[in-house]
């Protein structure tokens, strides 16, 4: 008998992942119908693979099988479930179908695509931190994911106890560049709980999703202003400065005096290689009144002769960093996608 050719790794990983794809989906249908109770209303608290914790309407969560018919699924959508008769092996019940979403945040993944993050949004909360440093390109490419998404942003910049006065001035200059095209922004401090009441008043009444890099504070924050929620919070590196993931899944906590918010896992790439570069330009919002007005259709807005961008730049019009930080997004994107890494948003 001739000997099996071994299977490398790619053909095994997929071997595996087709096989646990497959028991997935079994395991989502091991409830029949006669086991289940009637119909009725939910909302995803938090997503784990092939389950998800849906709250009734009596704000119970319940742990739930999805069927395997079902699309995605992601925190902040609205379902239709089912109750089970018998809790089994933790499981209470089965999702059976989404409701159409208002919004959806989604990243580019490296492998499947754009993915949907959280549905259902109405206010970005872009957490950014004097440690290990202010980056207002950073804090530029949220905001371009922000308007493409046309879910309005507010700029929390945390652990502003941090600063001494020379860099809390050179903080403020650095931050009026989005005061000055319309952004929100807060200052706000756990410790010390500046800016904590302001923040608080900013989320009420609106589904909020945090977003930010890793070690910026996000769970800190939500412990803030939810001192409620036991959110795990987690230290900075101490060699890296980066820091560590502490929030493994996006999770949805209701405020006491209305409004919601979900503290999303800590990201440390903002990759948008997934947007055109027209999209690109456009979600930068004091753009918006120059583009189409170039002397060339196919402008850059680099040293192009007749950029309306570079001119408004001259005139103060427009902050020079954020056309620098245009052009550092523009230069990312010509790279490939696959030399981003597999986590990055």
């Amino acid at each position: 008998m001739a000997k099996r050719k071994k299977l490398n790794k790619g053909q095994s990983r997929r071997v595996s992942d087709n096989h646990n794809r497959r028991l997935k989906r079994n395991a989502a249908d091991t409830i029949d119908d006669s086991q289940l109770g009637p119909q009725q209303e939910g909302l995803v608290i938090s997503r784990f693979g092939q389950h998800a914790d849906i709250e009734d309407s009596e704000q119970q969560i319940h742990r739930c099988n999805l069927r395997r018919t079902l699309g995605s699924l992601v925190t902040g959508d609205k379902v239709a479930w089912r109750p089970g008769l018998d809790t089994t092996q933790g499981i209470s019940g089965v999702v059976e179908a989404v409701h159409p979403r208002t919004t959806v945040l989604t990243r580019p993944d490296f492998y499947d695509g754009v993915k949907p993050v959280a549905a259902n949004i109405d206010q970005i909360v872009l957490v950014s931190s004097v440690l290990p440093e202010l980056s207002c390109h950073i804090i530029d490419r949220y905001l371009v994911a922000a308007e493409d998404v046309d879910m309005p942003p507010m700029i929390v910049l945390n652990k502003v106890d941090l600063l001494n006065d020379e860099q809390r001035t050179q903080a403020d200059s650095q931050l009026q560049r989005y005061r000055d095209i319309g952004y929100q922004v807060l200052y706000v401090s756990c410790d010390t709980g500046e800016g904590v009441a302001q923040l608080k008043q900013a989320l009420k009444d609106h589904t909020s999703i945090f977003v930010g890099q890793s070690g910026v504070g996000k769970s800190s924050i939500v412990n803030a202003v939810m001192p409620e929620v036991a959110a795990i919070t987690g230290a900075v590196s101490d060699n890296s400065g980066l820091g560590q993931h502490t929030t493994t899944t996006a999770r949805l906590y209701h405020f006491p005096s209305g409004g919601s918010l979900v503290d999303s896992p800590g990201i440390r790439e903002f990759s948008l290689w997934h947007l055109a570069p027209e999209r690109v330009a456009w979600c930068f919002r004091e753009f918006r009144e120059y583009l189409g007005g170039c002397r060339f259709r196919d402008c850059k807005h680099g040293a192009d002769p007749g950029c309306l961008l570079q001119q408004a730049k001259d005139e103060g019009k427009i902050h020079p960093e954020r056309l620098e930080s245009y052009h550092k997004i523009m230069a990312a994107m010509a790279d490939k996608p696959t030399r981003h890494h597999p986590n990055s948003l």
